[in-house]
């Protein structure tokens, strides 16, 4: 039996620098989610792909919401299939890197350290 694979071709970059698409062929079964895909990405092809998600923590759910060809998913949710799948960051948002955009309102963010501010 031959084994089936997804590509992904992945949105990646920095505020400020220019964006590039990396393509990882990534193994799978029938059910398993975006997410799975994404994770195995970082497990055995690319540790330094950036993405959110807190599958555990039911207070930070919608975490891991990105564009899926072009229409905005959950990973968790969205499946994967044996075909080439195109993932981006949220367009909506500021971009922090990769997958990974601002996504907490401005009246709940940590305050950002600025030189000479006290602790």
């Amino acid at each position: 039996m031959t084994a089936q694979i997804a590509t992904l071709l992945v949105e990646r970059g920095a505020p400020g620098t220019p964006s590039r698409v990396d393509a990882f062929a990534v193994p799978f079964a029938p059910g398993q989610s975006l997410l799975d895909g994404l994770r195995w990405v970082r497990a055995h092809a690319d540790p330094t792909l950036a993405l959110r998600y807190s599958c555990l923590n039911a207070n930070a759910c919608k975490e891991c919401m990105m564009l899926v060809d072009g229409v905005v998913a959950y990973a968790c949710t969205a499946r994967l299939e044996a075909r080439e799948v195109r993932v981006g960051p949220l367009p909506n948002k500021a971009l922090i890197r990769d997958l990974v955009t601002e996504i907490a309102p401005p009246d709940e963010r940590f305050p950002s350290a600025r030189p000479g501010d006290r602790a």
